[in-house]
């Protein structure tokens, strides 16, 4: 299949045609878009109070593919009768993620027992008698409560909170497996683990890093933003091992000039090599040095620690890091002079830097390279985690994670006069291999592919398997439905955001609060989730110090969550407001920041070794310009000019010297599994690296993870490739 010349443009438009016409026409599509909820997919954020496809500072239209992917899988009919008569389990595993999702809606409550041999639908009463009697007889430690990040805040605030009076911090979320250890590196930088700045610094920045990342596939809406930069004359530098199509040209399909022309994206493209990205910051940190580029007031005044690390880059060899990342030390001179001639600079990374073994450390290198300089604590620069599912933020920031901060913690407390649990809860991967090991008994899951996102598919399902009961609340199948079962499984179908008949709020990565409206329900049988949340709650923790009736009233909710929430305290007059805000507390426009001390912290971390052998490679997973997160909605990937899933991208001197040839199948190999007849394709990635898709290649990822934040290594691993 032949790339395109440049991303996005007429096949992104003519897509979304077709889009529309196969929801019921493109009005149809058009009215969906333009109600008042916040956008399904990315953390980038749009819609709300201000309308669909309007963002925060006013701009419309802001859409893409992935918008109109998520609402056309939200608009689809429901499973037609007798498909999971015709799909049994067997047949069911051999669907693939596009197959299942794309089999239409859920509207019924499934059920599987350990003698089944498929899904039969039961009632509402009887699952929730089901999944009521099971955890009445299970103690609290053998449950865990898993969150996606497509879910609000309401129900996520609900969830960690009947977990916790129901007697476990087993409560974990799908970010422990993307962006767990930005929020740890950030936290012990900043004292806060999100972003430092908000979508106006974007337009205040000339010049901006995209380090391990690919927003043209995954977060397209913010190609525009680079677009404007490149506009004002700013720059952009790229370090990624791939070359991606769309940070090389990118074609905004909203604006003419760009449509009709394309818009050069990248200044500088920093191809290293998988896992050497400190090796890389270093080098360019030691151009600033030399350039003596420094903000010496701000490191004197405003961090803690920057002698040691000015000691620690100074230290590092030029060997030792071209050895490293297979760069030029020309390179990385010449990108540490465009940043040391920056005024204003935003870092921004995605889960190329946090899907390592040292992810934190990653993190720590980033934003020392922005201290440095001064490019934290003032408007038009700072770091940005880009982050995935567009409420992943904010279901944190209510409190689905295993440890409350102490501030939620003690005013949780307070507000309901009662003690939480003590003991420590697991988290995601924890979980999974308590599982493992016979120690669950009932997984409750809001949403999300828990099987899916999971390194090791083969543990993953085996650890599924030894759990009594699986619950799963969803709009659609997914792969978990058919591999990641319990020896009984029960999945309810759940309302979509503009579905829900009360409001609900999501938090954005830039720490922006949306309204969503909800609307009219397409489908009879789903149910929303915090009704469903409330149903449980009511059944196992009757006297428990919250009114669950009242909270049937959403304003209710959010009213708690106020009330126990650092910065959210607008949120408790939104329903009368309907005004949208930023959280207190999170954005850095001025050098203070919440540490003990008032000063952000250098961290010296040394850069990883490498130890492949002669015959192997560094293997990374990505997602494909055709999926979001473990839903693939469409098998090719235009930009990378793949027609199918099944490959592994290589350089081509890699393929020369193993001995393969183009489209030759093989045999991947790796610590925790293998994949069989496997399509070898040419790529422009770096020297001894290679690509494969998520989910599919999970089965490749050891349960290997950073030991700060517990984040799997799905970016570090090591593989052997038979032919």
């Amino acid at each position: 299949m032949r790339r395109p010349s440049a991303a996005g443009g007429w096949p992104a438009i003519l897509y979304t045609l077709k889009m529309g016409s196969r929801s019921g026409g493109l009005l149809r599509m058009w009215k969906a878009l333009r109600t008042r909820n916040a956008c399904k997919t990315c953390a980038l954020g749009m819609g709300g109070q201000k309308g669909g496809m309007v963002n925060e500072s006013g701009h419309f239209p802001e859409v893409c593919k992935k918008s109109v992917q998520a609402m056309a899988a939200d608009m689809a009919g429901a499973i037609r009768p007798g498909f999971f008569s015709e799909f049994p389990f067997q047949k069911m595993r051999g669907l693939g993620p596009r197959e299942l999702e794309s089999a239409g809606r859920l509207t019924e409550p499934l059920f599987a027992g350990p003698l089944d041999q498929g899904y039969r639908a039961i009632s509402w009463d009887d699952s929730m008698k089901r999944i009521i009697d099971s955890l009445k007889a299970t103690s609290p430690d053998e449950t865990f409560f898993y969150f996606s990040g497509r879910s609000s805040n309401e129900a996520a605030f609900l969830l960690q909170l009947l977990a916790r009076f129901y007697g476990t911090n087993n409560v974990n979320n799908c970010s422990y497996y993307c962006h767990q250890a930005s929020g740890v590196g950030l936290s012990s930088v900043t004292g806060s683990g999100t972003a430092t700045i908000d979508l106006e610094d974007i337009d205040r920045c000339d010049t901006m890093f995209l380090i391990g990342g690919n927003p043209a596939s995954n977060h397209p809406r913010f190609m525009r933003s680079l677009m404007d930069l490149k506009r004002r004359g700013g720059r952009v530098i790229v370090i990624n091992p791939m070359k991606e199509l769309g940070l090389e040209r990118f074609k905004v399909p909203s604006d003419v000039r760009s449509l009709l022309f394309g818009t050069r994206i990248c200044d500088e493209y920093l191809q290293l090599r998988i896992g050497s990205d400190i090796a890389a910051i270093v080098g360019i940190a030691k151009q600033v040095l030399r350039e003596d580029a420094v903000d010496h007031e701000f490191v004197t005044n405003h961090c803690e620690g920057w002698e040691q690390w000015r000691r620690f880059v100074e230290e590092c060899s030029w060997d030792s890091i071209e050895n490293s990342t297979g760069l030029g030390r020309e390179q990385l001179q010449k990108v540490g002079s465009i940043y040391a001639r920056s005024e204003r600079t935003i870092l921004a990374w995605t889960m190329g830097i946090t899907h390592h073994a040292h992810g934190v450390a990653n993190v720590q290198s980033i934003a020392a390279l922005a201290m440095m300089r001064g490019m934290l604590g003032r408007p038009g620069c700072g770091l940005l985690p880009l982050r995935g599912h567009s409420n992943v933020q904010g279901i944190g920031s209510v409190g689905a994670t295993p440890v409350l901060k102490k501030p939620i913690l003690d005013a949780v407390e307070r507000r309901f006069e009662t003690r939480l649990p003590e003991k420590p809860g697991m988290d995601t991967l924890e979980c999974m291999e308590r599982a493992s090991a016979g120690g669950v008994r009932v997984a409750f899951c809001l949403g999300g592919n828990l099987f899916g996102s999971n390194p090791d598919s083969v543990f993953a399902s085996e650890a599924l398997r030894q759990v009594d009961l699986v619950v799963y609340l969803s709009t659609t199948l997914n792969t978990g439905h058919a591999c990641g079962l319990g020896r009984e499984t029960i999945v309810l179908p759940v309302q979509a955001r503009d579905e829900e008949r009360q409001s609900t709020t999501q938090e954005s990565m830039f720490n922006f609060i949306r309204m969503s409206d909800g609307g009219q329900q397409r489908h009879e049988g789903p149910r929303s989730e915090v009704d469903v949340i409330l149903d449980v709650a009511e059944g196992i923790v009757p006297d428990a110090p919250l009114d669950f009736d009242a909270c049937r009233d959403h304003a209710a909710i959010r009213e708690l969550i106020a009330s126990v929430i650092p910065g959210w305290g607008e949120i408790g007059s939104i329903d009368s407001t309907r005004r949208e805000f930023t959280v207190d507390g999170r954005v850095f426009h001025e050098p203070r920041f919440p540490t003990e001390s008032g000063k952000a912290r250098f961290h010296v971390v040394d850069p990883p070794s490498s130890s492949l052998e002669h015959d192997q490679l560094q293997l990374m997973t990505v997602r494909s310009e055709g999926q979001f997160n473990t839903v693939v909605y469409e098998e090719e990937d235009l930009y990378r000019g793949q027609e199918r899933r099944d490959v592994i991208l290589m350089n081509p001197s890699d393929i020369h010297r193993l001995g393969l040839q183009v489209d030759q199948h093989v045999t991947v190999h790796s610590e925790a599994g293998s994949m069989d007849r496997i399509l070898v394709r040419p790529f422009d990635i770096a020297i001894g690296c290679a690509c494969m898709y998520y989910p599919e290649a999970n089965i490749l990822i050891p349960r290997s993870v950073d030991p700060a934040s517990r984040t799997p290594a799905f970016k570090s691993v090591a593989i052997t490739i038979e032919s």
